[in-house]
């Protein structure tokens, strides 16, 4: 894991005839933008986003299991919709081969669905578990345990992860990494207003009442509440905020094994790595911050073992609260969903079990069946074919930048031609003889899945980079840039309609698919990406020139984004949002730009309700960020998420575009064109 988480007359006619044709269109087109959505008594240069949305957001109501709502929770729920219809038919024959990946899905699914089974197993399948926690007498006891809940992908204290070396991604290496706490972002623990101080007494209520259930009397659980508020408190003291992330020079910090009980003294590193089973021949460690587990391993030694006992006791708790008995999956959705998010009651069942595999080591399992469902292979082609050409188009971008290096554009290029694009899905599936699964405890069958995750990428090390390795299911819906590897994903999940539709005409899948895909591509050219070369090693490829001109261009982003305030009295953090607010315009631009060039050579497309292609384009690149939040969630965004709300994502890249403007006639001064020029631009 890598925390390192856009003439006026002739348009002016044109955009009034628009809003007409929308109101006189007989029928709406059945594939890509959908016209029933838009509210065309808002004009186009006033607010886009409720333009091109605002009949649905006056509708839209949300589901109670959701805490957010719109085009792509509405696709999502439809693959989900698909797999659990996948998993109802596996498990509704008994007889499959044992060993074979259906009879894995089906038990695994089957012993997660058997409510009266769980309930009577109660908490004995992890007596063992929480007894050996409590047997713990000495600092070795402890580090020992530490180590056998992370190779469960249980993960106080710190995570424990293999990725590829920073400074060589020919190698992998083994990270060790700040956390330990439980709320989402550690500024939570430390900040001093009133909400911060309100939302850590109900997270120290959540957590008495779950100590109450682990079967601990009332001031029992209050003592046991009271230790582990302390102790991950001073763990998120210790931590870097997410915004010292960005910087992977900063934070590289690879030492030897035998360095780092002499740097971070007091915890019993050997007898961590012996119960990881971390191989003698792995001898360089990446440790991340060193600051961090200064503070950890004096903790490990000075804080009173009974305090992790019950510290080591919730997280155990905490993180299998959702396979557990009814009361306490039910206590941990009331917090961390209802509390934190806004959700009012959980997803059905059959969904969950869904979320579960598709959170467990058999996403990839999950994956295939969907694969094979909802995602052809002319699909695939199609989107390939896309995705090659908005590449060719961002090379063109790249030698056409008046503030970039020859140097650095050549550097620019050559990591562009180097870059593994994945699409849809891998070409080889993940091989699951070894993993165990039977009738339950269900459990017991997510802890077996874990440790099968854990060792199958524990044995990674030593062995070459495999480049075409996915890291997340085809089946989500996902699509991602990793400058650490060099290469963009994306997943089967999301390469569905509305984002991405075969049968749609090309302006919408620009607009929608086109713009996802350009803005994970500029990713890796940005203040992250730029940091990688075209082998994904860490090495900064630009000239000092060139840092500067590029950071000269990111202040008005910023002031830009925090001028939005979405909440009265929370605005946007523009350089929290910084690299994916350039992203959003950056997408936008070369995604235009690559549809323009598609229609060359071509006749030009008829309109379709009543609607020109560049119109669809803009309309098509709103509709995908339509979205309503509860107050809870976007109070969240606003907090912690490197993205911008939705709405913003629309106004803020369409205010920053020249060609917009064209399109719907936007005169300066109108809402959408900002009078101050010119707008900010890097790509």
């Amino acid at each position: 894991m890598k925390f390192h988480k856009r003439k006026n007359g002739w348009p002016l006619i044109a955009g009034l005839c628009l809003a007409l044709a929308v109101a006189a269109a007989p029928e709406t087109a059945k594939h890509g933008v959908d016209v029933s959505y838009m509210d065309p008594s808002v004009k186009p240069c006033d607010d886009f986003y409720r333009y091109a949305n605002g009949a649905w957001l006056k509708t839209a109501q949300m589901p109670k299991k959701n805490y957010r709502w719109g085009m792509a929770q509405e696709v999502r729920e439809r693959n989900t919709q698909i797999q659990v219809d996948i998993l109802r038919q596996l498990a509704a024959r008994p007889d499959w081969p044992q060993g074979s990946l259906q009879q894995k899905i089906c038990d695994f699914y089957r012993s997660g669905m058997d409510v009266a089974a769980i309930e009577r197993a109660g908490l004995e399948p992890l007596a063992s578990r929480f007894a050996r926690i409590l047997g713990m007498r000495t600092p070795a006891d402890l580090a020992a345990e530490v180590g056998r809940l992370h190779v469960e992908n249980i993960n106080p204290c710190f995570i424990f992860e293999i990725s590829t070396d920073d400074k060589n991604s020919t190698s992998l290496i083994s990270y060790v990494q700040q956390y330990g706490w439980c709320l989402p972002d550690r500024d939570h623990y430390l900040q001093v207003d009133e909400e911060s101080k309100e939302l850590r007494r109900k997270y120290g209520q959540h957590v008495i009442r779950m100590f109450e259930l682990l079967g601990d009397a009332p001031e029992a659980a209050g003592r046991s509440a009271g230790a582990v508020l302390a102790i991950e408190t001073r763990l998120a003291k210790a931590s870097l905020p997410w915004s010292a992330w960005s910087d992977p020079k900063s934070i590289y910090n690879k030492m030897s094994r035998d360095q780092l009980p002499q740097e971070a003294p007091g915890f019993a590193w050997e007898e961590y790595f012996k119960a990881i089973a971390l191989p003698d021949s792995e001898s360089q460690i990446m440790v991340q911050p060193l600051s961090f587990f200064r503070e950890f391993a004096a903790m490990a030694a000075t804080v009173p073992l009974a305090d992790w006992k019950a510290y080591l006791r919730w997280h155990l708790a905490h993180a299998l609260a959702p396979y557990m008995s009814e009361a306490i999956a039910e206590q941990d959705f009331k917090f961390f969903s209802q509390t934190l998010q806004g959700s009012q009651e959980p997803a059905p069942r059959a969904e969950r079990m869904q979320r579960v595999i598709l959170d467990s080591t058999l996403d990839m399992a999950m994956g295939e069946l969907f694969v094979e469902r909802a995602f052809s292979a002319e699909s695939r082609a199609k989107a390939t074919t896309m995705v090659s050409h908005i590449m060719s188009v961002l090379r063109e971008t790249i030698l056409a930048l008046d503030w970039m290096s020859d140097s650095t554009k050549k550097s620019a290029l050559k990591k562009l031609d180097s870059m593994a694009v994945k699409v849809g899905y891998p070409e080889h599936w993940r091989d699951y003889a070894s993993l165990e699964i039977d009738h339950g405890p269900f459990v017991l069958n997510v802890l077996r899945a874990n440790t099968f995750e854990f060792q199958r990428r524990m044995a990674r090390l030593g062995k070459p980079v495999d480049r075409s390795e996915w890291s997340s299911s085809p089946a989500e819906l996902t699509a991602h840039c990793y400058p650490w590897t060099n290469e963009v994903c994306f997943a089967a999940g999301i390469l569905q309609p509305p984002f991405f539709d075969p049968e749609a005409d090309d302006a919408s899948n620009y607009g929608a698919i086109g713009t996802i895909i350009a803005h994970e591509l500029t990713h890796d050219f940005d203040t992250g990406g730029r940091q990688f070369d075209e082998t994904g090693s860490l090495k900064d490829w630009w000239t000092e020139e060139d840092s500067r001109a590029y950071e000269a261009r990111t202040t008005p982003f910023i002031k830009q984004y925090n001028s939005y305030k979405p909440l009265p009295d929370k605005a946007i953090d523009g350089r929290l949002t910084l690299d994916e607010n350039i992203a959003d315009l950056g997408g936008l631009k070369i995604a235009y730009a690559a549809f323009k060039k598609s229609l060359a050579a071509k006749p030009r497309p008829a309109l379709i309700d009543g609607f020109t292609p560049e119109q669809r384009f803009f309309i098509g690149f709103a509709q995908i960020y339509r979205q309503i939040y509860t107050p809870e969630s976007l109070r969240r965004t606003l907090e912690s998420n490197s993205h911008s709300p939705m709405e913003y994502r629309v106004i803020g890249p369409l205010a920053d575009f020249p060609p917009f403007h064209e399109i719907f006639g936007c005169r300066r001064g109108d809402p959408m064109r900002p009078a101050d020029e010119p707008r900010p631009a890097v790509w």
